[in-house]
């Protein structure tokens, strides 16, 4: 059997086989001659590769090969016919899938020539070996990034921080794929770091936590000895810099000022001082101490521990009248500090004290009287004098009062101005020996008390203003109408909020709806837009508006929302229902002259109704004294009684009147009276007697007929007359023959009429 490496071209010939052994690396070496054939124990190196395409390994070949197609090769072992695979034909070797060392570093075959037609091995099988060899496709990595380390501040230059570690897949004894160099790419020039031990050291000296405390560091490891074509990894390092004590206290302030009053109580504090120390921690703990100025020993400083403060405290009373200033020096010591350092850091300050004058109450002479009487004494009688004063500078004026559950039967009387103790009642010494009573020595003082009415919840809030929204036709849906807040004459301490909501029977109604806007106000919202003048000009939005007080209280206001017309930039032209019916469109020029021409027309119209009525003016001559006679004037005089001819007998026919009905001329009835349908003779003869007493019954039962007389006027005097004829005419009397005087006896409506015919028989004797 044959072994053919296709990636070298060395020949060697061993027992009358040939093989060409595989020079990668690695030798061939020929073990021994078994019975069964010779057996060839052959190592290939291939390398590592990822495909797709297949590739070709080696090729095998037996002697027996001479172009019969009777036999072909077989390959079995480790990856044969998944990851390996040969022609049966050829003998081709291929990968047919990727090879990567750090997964499977070798491979153990065996190869064979059988018959193609029966599988009979025709040579026993040869076993060789596939070493995959590596190549450099892993980078480094480390594992256990990112890292945090920390150094104290001011460590000298090359004192190690913290060691990095990166491991490569890449097999590490051969060739350079796994031999990594190390290297910082951020964090220079305060930090640097060993290529090979990768050991991360100070690189600057002086480095202060005060100044910077953290650092962020980036190492990189480099595989091929840091060479060009190596793969590289990178990780951080974060470096925190701790405190050491480097730093002295130092007071905010060199001089403090502090104003105590003089009834201080012992053990309070009267200030407080602080030392500053930029350090951290127990590196910046202080003590404090008064080292000057108190010789009496009336302060004591200590340090609060929690804010590293200096509490000034009071150890002997303070007295205004003996002492008033007080000047301290206080020191802040360090407690911890640096062996190098030569002892602990100190800082000093000045503290000056001002006694303040307090209000302190009288002060007696003698804390105990003993004073005596006799028994017999009179009433009004001076026992003796108690004397209190005013220890304060202002020296105020003293009133003495006696303690009365100390004298319950009013014994005695003191002087309220100079204290005074007078005999009020007679003294008995059988009955009472001694009398114990308590003096109260107070100052004269006045003092300004304001007292302040706190408020409670007793008003309801209301609308900031009487709101009148204004609603266009052609809003839109969600349209905000108007803005509604609400003020309230209570002023609570946690402020006023305001709860707003519709009526219940206004809840589920569809036109309106509001919105919470957050800040004590509302929104009113339009719920469609289909809002229209004609319909509806204005609707009324009763709106419940409550207070958050205890108990909270609440008003009913309403909001009234105006219908309008509106341009399409939504600004109100009109919202009145009569402006609709205005053509569109039209100017203000033009409305006003429409509106000259319709006045122009009225006032025409009214001066032909005027020229009308005065033209139709009745016969009627009306006097404002007398409503009972009207004296008609006549143009005609006529022919007589006899005469017909003068007059058309027709007016008699009117149709109204043979209808049964003639309208009344001289008064407009208030309710249209329907009369019934009187009788006619027919239509060629007229019943003036009947027509007349028909006229005479209707106008009897007319309810709209006036309550007075009314003379009727008729265009035929008739025939046959029993009074005669009314007609002045002919008539063998005349004025000069009447006497009126009677007239004037008939009453004050005939009164007129006479004075009227006696001017005639005046005018006509004149």
């Amino acid at each position: 059997l044959f072994l053919f490496d296709l990636q070298k071209s060395s020949l060697t010939q061993t027992g009358g086989s040939t093989a060409v052994a595989s020079g990668l690396g690695e030798g061939q070496r020929l073990l021994s001659r078994a019975k069964r054939g010779w057996v060839w124990n052959q190592m290939f190196v291939l390398e590592e590769f990822s495909g797709p395409d297949p590739i070709l390994v080696g090729r095998l070949h037996t002697d027996l090969d001479v172009g019969s197609k009777n036999i072909k090769y077989v390959l079995a072992g480790e990856g044969a016919g998944t990851i390996f695979a040969i022609n049966e034909l050829t003998g081709d070797i291929h990968a047919m899938k990727r090879l990567d060392r750090e997964e499977k570093a070798e491979y153990t075959l065996t190869a064979q020539v059988v018959n193609a037609d029966t599988d009979e091995p025709l040579e026993p099988p040869s076993e060789f070996i596939i070493k995959v060899q590596d190549i450099n496709d892993n980078p480094p990595q480390f594992i256990e990034g990112p890292y945090r380390a920390s150094v104290p501040e001011m460590s000298p230059v090359g004192t190690p921080v913290t060691r990095v570690t990166a491991t490569d897949a890449d097999d590490p004894v051969y060739g350079n794929s796994a031999k990594l160099v190390y290297s910082i790419l951020e964090g220079q020039p305060y930090f640097s770091v060993d290529p090979n031990s990768a050991t991360i050291k100070i690189a600057l000296h002086g480095m202060d936590r005060e100044m910077r405390e953290e650092y962020l560091v980036v190492i990189q490891a480099k595989d091929m000895g840091g060479h060009m074509g190596g793969l590289s990894g990178t990780t951080t390092v974060t470096i925190t810099l701790t405190d050491i004590n480097d730093n002295p206290p130092k007071f905010s302030k060199s001089l403090y000022e502090f104003i105590i009053p003089e009834d201080l109580p012992t053990g309070k504090m009267g200030g407080k001082v602080k030392a500053n120390d930029r350090d951290i921690g127990e590196n910046a703990k202080s003590t404090y101490s008064v080292i000057e100025g108190n010789d009496q020993g009336v302060f004591e400083i200590v340090t609060d521990p929690q804010t590293q403060e200096g509490l000034l405290r009071l150890k002997k009373p303070l007295d205004y009248e003996s002492k008033r200033a007080y000047t301290l020096k206080v020191e802040a010591t360090n407690v911890r500090f640096e062996p190098s350092s030569g002892g602990p850091f100190k800082d000093t300050a000045t503290v000056k004290i001002v006694v303040e004058d307090a209000d302190e109450p009288p002060v007696f002479s003698k804390p105990m009287y003993s004073l005596e009487v006799n028994e017999n004494a009179p009433i009004n009688t001076v026992i003796g004098t108690v004397n209190a004063r005013d220890p304060d500078s202002t020296g105020s004026s003293v009133r003495y009062f006696i303690d009365r559950h100390t004298d319950l039967e009013r014994q005695f009387n003191i002087n309220v101005d100079d204290g005074k103790i007078t005999l009020a009642k007679p003294l008995d010494r059988e009955t009472d020996m001694w009398h114990n009573i308590t003096v109260t020595a107070t100052e004269v003082s006045k003092a300004i008390v304001a007292i302040r009415v706190m408020d409670i919840n007793d008003n309801a809030p209301e609308f900031a203003t009487e709101y009148e929204a204004f609603l266009c036709e052609n809003g839109k849906p969600g349209q905000v109408i108007q803005t509604v807040s609400a003020v309230d004459k209570d002023d609570p301490i946690q402020g006023h909020y305001f709860d707003y909501r519709l009526v219940p029977e206004m809840l589920n109604n569809p036109n309106f709806t509001i919105k919470n806007n957050q800040d004590n106000s509302i929104s009113v919202l339009a719920k469609h837009d289909t809002f229209r003048r004609q319909k509806q000009e204005m609707y009324f939005l009763p709106i419940i508006v409550t207070d958050n007080g205890n108990p909270p209280m609440s008003s009913t206001n309403t909001l009234t929302i105006r219908v309008c017309g509106c341009s399409k930039d939504g600004i109100v032209q009109s919202c009145n229902v009569e402006a609709y019916v205005l053509p569109i469109g039209l100017s203000m020029g033009a409305l006003i002259a429409i509106l000259a021409c319709i006045i122009l027309l009225l006032v025409i119209v009214v001066l032909f109704v005027t020229l009308r009525r005065h033209k139709n003016e009745p016969l009627i001559i009306k006097d404002d004294e007398d409503v009972r006679e009207n004296i008609i004037r006549y143009d005609d005089e006529g022919g007589g009684e006899e005469d017909t001819e003068a007059f058309d007998i027709a007016t008699l026919q009117n149709p109204d009147g043979i209808n049964g009905y003639l309208p009344r001329k001289d008064i407009k009835p208030d309710l249209q009276f329907m009369p019934r349908a009187g009788q006619h003779s027919g239509p060629n003869g007229v019943d003036v007697d009947e027509f007349i007493n028909v006229r005479l019954h209707e106008a009897d039962n007319d309810p709209t007929a006036p309550p007075y007389d009314s003379i009727q006027i008729y265009g035929y005097e008739g025939r046959g007359s029993i009074a005669g004829s009314l007609s002045s005419l002919e008539t063998a009397s005349s004025d000069s023959d009447q006497n009126y005087d009677y007239l004037r006896e008939w009453g004050p409506r005939f009164r007129r009429l006479g004075e009227l015919y006696s001017v005639g028989e005046s005018d006509r004797e004149t």
